[in-house]
């Protein structure tokens, strides 16, 4: 039997960057239709791997730092993941035929686009497979939904984020979460088990039972089963917002150091992206004073509007 030739492509990052990926990795899986795509990304991310088809393997790399490379020189090797040199290095270690990539100074024999910084997640990684002729629908975001269900209907708050500037106070959320089952929807609030202290705050400050507080107790897969047959979901700027958009579930997404035009929602009807119009820094301990701006009663509002647009 041939051996298959092999498409490397690097995105050792996390949910929302997997899920804003994704119509590129579907580029790509057309473009190499024989070819063994694989996938270098956290390990945790091998339990959606049964919703990205385009993906054979998942080649577990916690971070770009711990990538390493020793099952053969990839036919063509993908550089997903940034704009540094750090990452082209690694790619090129692997001794591909093909790297494609943003062009870099330090590697001036690579050819590539020029990196853009307000472009669009999405929209980045299909104009770097565009100029390497290879074509790529932004707006091909969805996900086929797990046949699975868990806990549907109901109102899924996440109060979590990756970084203090994207976390919203959590008394506003308990005000979203109180009002949303003061309403007459079942409300559950999810995240990591780090997060869990914080969502027992906010079921009990809301007024929920303490089995509504899932943070904790569900992995990528049942996180996924539960967006998918959520009624909405209400977030700050992290993973869960793009399995919103994966699976077409209402969301309302409040943003705070970065703008929706980078990280955002499509705009149509199913979703709002909240900004008060400020940028800051992504990376503070603080939540970020644009985000403050946004009240409760702001996203009570859009989340009752929503509701009442699709339910």
């Amino acid at each position: 039997m041939a051996v298959r030739a092999t498409a490397l492509v690097l995105r050792a990052l996390g949910l929302g960057d997997l899920l804003t990926a994704v119509p590129a990795l579907r580029g790509l899986r057309r473009h190499f239709p024989e070819h063994r795509l694989v996938l270098a990304a956290p390990r945790a991310l091998e339990q959606l791997l049964p919703l990205l088809p385009e993906v054979d393997a998942l080649h577990r790399t916690p971070g770009l730092r711990e990538f390493s490379w020793s099952d053969g020189a990839p036919e063509v090797a993908v550089n997903l993941h940034g704009s540094g040199p750090e990452s082209v290095s690694a790619l090129c270690g692997t001794g591909p035929r093909r790297l494609l990539t943003h062009r870099h100074p330090a590697f001036p024999g690579l050819a590539g686009p020029e990196w853009r910084s307000d472009l669009h997640e999405v929209q980045r990684w299909c104009r770097l497979l565009e100029h390497h002729g290879i074509a790529a629908d932004p707006t091909d975001l969805r996900l086929a939904p797990p046949s699975e269900e868990f806990a549907p209907g109901a109102v899924v708050v996440h109060p979590g984020a990756s970084h203090g500037a994207r976390c919203w106070p959590v008394e506003r959320f308990a005000a979203v979460a109180r009002r949303s089952a003061d309403t007459g929807n079942p409300v559950v609030v999810t995240g990591s088990a780090d997060e869990r202290v914080l969502a027992q705050r906010v079921a009990e400050l809301g007024g929920l039972p303490p089995d509504a507080v899932l943070a904790g107790t569900t992995g990528l897969w049942q996180l996924a089963c539960l967006v998918a047959g959520a009624k909405l979901v209400v977030c700050g700027d992290t993973g869960i917002a793009h399995l919103a958009t994966a699976f077409r579930t209402p969301s309302v997404v409040l943003f705070g150091p970065v703008s929706p035009a980078l990280w955002g929602p499509p705009d149509d009807d199913r979703h709002v992206a909240l900004w008060h119009g400020r940028n800051g820094d992504t990376f503070a301990a603080e939540p970020d004073a644009g985000l403050l701006a946004l009240s409760a009663g702001r996203v009570i509002e859009a989340v009752e509007g929503l509701l009442v647009g699709t339910g």
